[in-house]
């Protein structure tokens, strides 16, 4: 039985050896596999460095040309003009304003200058006009102070499981209340009708001037409200005054107190309850106030720039603002690298001509 019972431990013994070192071989096949990896990629680094030494001059040649060839283009063609407001949306009327934008810029790429003028007006050249934009205006503390308050309008177990992240990507721009439009022309006289027809289209847009009315409609019956209590209020602190000094004259000469009496309290003046009253009707008014001003206009501009706008001499690449030589100079010299590329590479495959 001896010899019957170290037989399976000897059997268990080999299996796990040869788990491990299975297990071992793997690892150490990723290992190396991951080794291979940064290997390649450092050769890869070195090769490249060499290639732009061998290069160099070329290189530098093409980024040389690249700048003469913007500071040419910048003092030779027809300067261009950039102009922007910034609007505050009182309703929700982004997604009609970012469509209206991308309409004019569709016009404007398939040159129906025609359509253009009938929809801005004829007084507007239009055949100036290069490119519309508009943006969001928000900065990253304001957009989590926007998701905290989008957090308390729900219920808190599915407030837990509602992440920052989430949030930003199924947000919209347009739904932000502060937006930028931007103008490029190539004449810097007509940028003021413009921005006003855009904001005239947004503000008669027959939705947005029905909820309006039904806003400002709700405002007024709530104001009409306040003041009516609040002369219902002071009529009533007249009357409690007469009380009072009427108390005060039958008892002239001893402390006095009137009170008001009711089913729950007894022998407790109201002069401070009704101060406080007439306080809170006050506040609220003036809050009322402060909306019906907000809503008299759909959307209303807060800033501008200049009428005449400024020139753009700036061109966008990678999301980089560059002058117009850093510009063409970077252009030219990636261009020359990937040319000088592309024959490295056709020079390489000519070693397998013959095997093919």
């Amino acid at each position: 039985m001896s010899k019957d019972s170290q037989q399976p431990q000897q059997s268990e013994e080999v299996d796990l050896g040869q788990l491990f070192k299975l297990i071992g071989n793997m690892f150490d096949r990723l290992f190396k596999f991951i080794g291979g990896i940064f290997n390649k990629l450092f050769l890869a680094f070195v090769w490249c460095v060499f290639f732009v030494k061998k290069h160099f001059i070329k290189l530098v040649i093409a980024g040389l040309i690249g700048i003469g060839l913007g500071f040419l283009l910048e003092k030779t063609s027809d300067p261009v003009y950039k102009s922007y407001i910034t609007v505050k949306q009182n309703y929700n009327t982004g997604e009609n304003l970012y469509n209206t934008i991308s309409y004019y810029n569709d016009l404007v790429k398939q040159g129906d200058d025609v359509t253009l003028k009938r929809v801005l007006g004829d007084s507007i050249d239009v055949e100036s006009i290069l490119h519309f934009d508009i943006e969001s205006v928000i900065t990253e503390n304001q957009k989590i102070k926007e998701f905290d308050t989008y957090l308390k309008t729900l219920d808190t177990t599915l407030a837990k499981t509602i992440e920052y992240e989430t949030y930003i990507e199924n947000s919209k721009d347009y739904t932000h209340k502060y937006q930028q439009i931007t103008i490029k022309s190539k004449k810097r006289d007509n940028f003021k009708a413009v921005f006003e027809k855009i904001k005239d289209d947004v503000n008669t847009n027959e939705y947005f001037k029905r909820e309006q009315q039904k806003d400002l409609f709700e405002l007024e019956r709530k104001k009409q409200s306040l003041e009516n209590a609040l002369a219902d209020s002071k009529s009533l602190q007249e009357t409690y005054k007469e009380v009072l000094t009427k108390a005060f004259q039958d008892n002239s000469g001893s402390q006095t107190s009137v009170t008001i009496k009711n089913s729950e309290e007894e022998n407790k003046t109201r002069e401070f309850d009704l101060y406080k009253n007439d306080l809170e009707l006050r506040e609220k008014l003036v809050e009322i106030e402060r909306e019906i001003a907000n809503k008299k206009h759909i959307i209303e501009t807060i800033s501008s720039k200049q009428d005449s706008g400024s020139i753009d001499n700036k061109k966008e690449i990678l999301g980089k603002v560059l002058s117009v030589k850093i510009f063409y100079g970077l252009i030219l010299t990636m261009l020359t690298f990937l040319v000088l590329l592309g024959l490295q590479l056709i020079k390489y495959l000519e070693r397998f001509k013959d095997k093919v």
